[in-house]
């Protein structure tokens, strides 16, 4: 009787961790099997090799995909590999190529388990095998989870520093002292009735961090990334399940301002954006239904008018005639504004931290940088160009850390009173009311406001109000 042919395919595979831990490369593979199939007298019909790809499945391996092809087509018999889990640390991947190797009267060996198919004994010592490959992987994916949370929760944030922080020298993530004032302006500017687009239009005019390019998707980002009250999110891509690290790092703004925030979405969706701005957008409600009123621009004859309306209970109010209808209230507002701009705001700057040393280390840090890029320079390391852009850099966060330093030595040394400042204000107004002025320049104050001004300001003042038609269809406001 002619003895079967026994033809094999070699197959070897390595991961880079894999060749970090444990030193197999597939060169070497290659040569301990050759060395393998020529001691068993097998004809080696093709070596099939998998770079760089991991045991988790064999699916998405392609040269393991076509050893198996030509399996079914008989061009081999015998599979040979280095050890088991080259082939699979999975028991139900193992399952179904046991199922397919008997199908097709192929065995498996592997030489450093010494591991033979061809038996049942051999089948069972596999299926031995590979279970107990599955329950490594699942307890170092435990480890390496359990270490990941635990360096989220002390602050080591995974992947890309979000605007506003950065990275110390232990890869902790802190707050920039350089950029955290432009994250608590967009949160502002947000609030005030900005949209997305708005505000990006604003910091790319004033070239804020320039040559960055500013985009509405970028400030969205910024005002849904719970990482600026203090929280981390992780898997919030894709299919994983979604899990909140609370308080892992410095927070830039509060926690209320933050949902505050989410609460706005409503009120600055994009579908909002309009060609004309409605200086009460958002603000009325119907009187009968309590819906917010829908803002709506006439044609033909009246089109400069801009109406709020509620389609539901078929009501209407003219702009022109709301603002002047609610004028006496808005320039009481005005004349609040103006006088916590002048006189209140020095009393009511945040002044917790009175000391400086923060600032005065990221300064320290900044100023080491530049004597590490001139060093480079003049040992020609690097190029003029290079040198002159990276040096203009770090000139521009040492100006604004300087600035900073400046304003909280200077907000310490005020030698004013609240009692002086309020007398003041009070000597100021009784003036202004005795010559008949207070009145024309608060009007002043409102009509050279800009349409989108005088919505920022109502949006900023007020959270809703409900305005009635009288019977000679005055409106007027409760």
């Amino acid at each position: 009787m002619k003895e079967e042919r026994k033809i094999a395919g070699i197959y070897i595979r390595v991961s880079t961790e894999d060749q970090v831990r444990e030193g197999f490369s597939l060169a070497e593979q290659k040569e301990k099997l050759l060395q393998l199939c020529k001691f068993k007298e097998y004809e080696v019909f093709k070596v099939y090799e998998d770079a760089g790809i991991s045991a988790k499945d064999i699916k998405n391996r392609p040269a393991f995909q076509e050893m198996l092809a030509d399996m079914k087509n008989g061009k081999i018999n015998y599979i040979v590999a280095y050890k088991l889990d080259r082939v699979t640390r999975s028991v139900r991947d193992l399952e179904e190529l046991i199922a397919q190797l008997e199908l097709h009267n192929t065995y498996l060996v592997c030489d450093k388990d010494d591991v033979n198919t061809s038996t049942a004994n051999g089948r069972f010592f596999v299926r031995m095998l590979t279970v107990l490959s599955q329950l490594e992987i699942e307890i170092v994916s435990e480890r390496t989870k359990f270490g990941l949370n635990g360096a989220i929760k002390s602050g080591h944030l995974p992947g890309i520093v979000p605007l506003g922080y950065k990275k110390d020298r232990n890869k902790k993530t802190i707050i920039d002292e350089t950029t955290k004032d432009i994250v608590i302006r967009i949160f502002n500017m947000y609030l005030e009735g900005k949209s997305y687009q708005q505000i990006s239009n604003t910091l790319n005019e004033e070239k804020v961090l320039y040559p960055k390019h500013w985009r509405d998707t970028t400030i969205m980002k910024i005002i849904d990334n719970k990482i600026y009250m203090g929280d981390y999110e992780k898997g919030k891509c894709g299919n994983k399940e979604l899990v909140v690290y609370m308080n892992v790092v410095e927070p830039i703004i509060s926690r209320a301002m933050w949902q505050e925030a989410q609460l706005q979405k409503e009120k600055n969706q994009r579908s909002y954006a309009r060609d004309r701005v409605y200086i009460f957008f958002q603000k009325l409600k119907c009187p009968k239904c309590d819906r917010i009123m829908k803002c709506k621009g006439s044609g033909g004859i009246k089109k400069k008018y801009m109406y709020y309306t509620c389609e539901h209970c078929k009501i209407y109010y003219r702009e022109d005639q709301i603002e002047e209808c609610l004028q006496r209230f808005i320039l009481e507002l005005v004349e609040y504004d103006m006088a916590v701009k002048k006189y209140f705001l020095p009393i009511l700057a945040d002044k917790k931290e009175t000391k400086t040393e923060k600032l005065d280390q990221e300064i320290d840090t900044l100023q080491k940088q530049k004597e590490r890029i001139k060093k480079a320079y003049v040992s020609g390391i690097v190029e003029m160009e290079e040198f002159s852009e990276d040096y203009k850099i770090i000139d521009e966060k040492i100006n604004i850390l300087e600035t900073k330093k400046y304003e909280k030595l200077n907000a310490n040394s005020l030698s004013f009173t609240p009692q002086q400042l309020m007398a003041d204000r009070d000597i100021e107004r009784e003036k202004l009311i005795r010559d008949n002025k207070l009145n024309k320049i608060l009007k002043q104050e409102w009509n050279k406001k800009s349409k989108e001004e005088k919505q920022e300001f109502i949006s900023k003042f007020i959270e809703s109000m409900t305005l009635l038609k009288n019977k000679k269809r005055r409106i007027l406001y409760r």
